[in-house]
């Protein structure tokens, strides 16, 4: 309902007009509290982790598991390292999703910005089943080399909405780009 305002008319006595239309919040847009869907974007994030896990733990535990056999490139972190790396990077992601949804300004570069943001993260769940489902590196490197470029573009789409959620995907890129260095040197080690 638009609200009126009044002013004096300079002939005197009251003139209605029309007070400026309240502005809505950016992004989500429905006026109500922007924090269930940080949870959701947040959850989601997290839901990708806990299913890489579903592939990446049978394929890791035990001596005579596959990922022990295989020769390891140097610098190659403990095992138990990946969990809270992968946890906090995943509640970073879904952070700096919730900020462009709920902060930048609606429009096709909000809306590229997060079509980026989605493939990454399909590609980020596809690569615990091609590497460790699969038990192949270079499935693996078929699917973290275009993961790289994606977070890339994403990076660049929400720098342009948003420094802050552009910022919070940077580690993503160099743990990404650690893993990639990782993924090679598994697939180069154990041809």
């Amino acid at each position: 309902m638009a609200q009126l305002a009044f002013q004096k008319n300079p002939k005197g006595g009251r003139n209605p007009r029309r007070a400026p239309k309240p502005i809505a919040p950016q992004g989500g847009g429905d006026g109500g509290t922007p924090w269930p869907a940080l949870v959701g974007f947040v959850g989601l994030c997290l839901l990708v982790g806990l299913s890489a896990a579903a592939f990446n733990q049978p394929a890791i535990e035990g001596t005579a598991s596959w990922y022990a056999s295989l020769v390891r490139p140097p610098l190659t972190p403990p095992n138990w390292l990946f969990g809270p790396v992968w946890t906090v990077l995943h509640v970073m992601i879904g952070t700096s999703a919730w900020l462009i949804w709920w902060k930048a300004p609606q429009g096709r570069r909000q809306t590229a910005a997060l079509q980026l943001w989605g493939w990454q993260l399909l590609l980020n769940a596809a690569w615990s089943p091609a590497f460790f489902g699969l038990h192949s590196p270079a499935t693996g490197l078929l699917v973290i080399v275009p993961l790289g470029v994606l977070i890339t573009l994403t990076i660049i789409g929400f720098l342009r909405l948003n420094r802050i959620a552009g910022l919070l995907l940077v580690p993503y890129l160099g743990w990404s780009l650690f893993a990639t260095y990782l993924n090679v040197g598994f697939w180069w080690l154990n041809r």
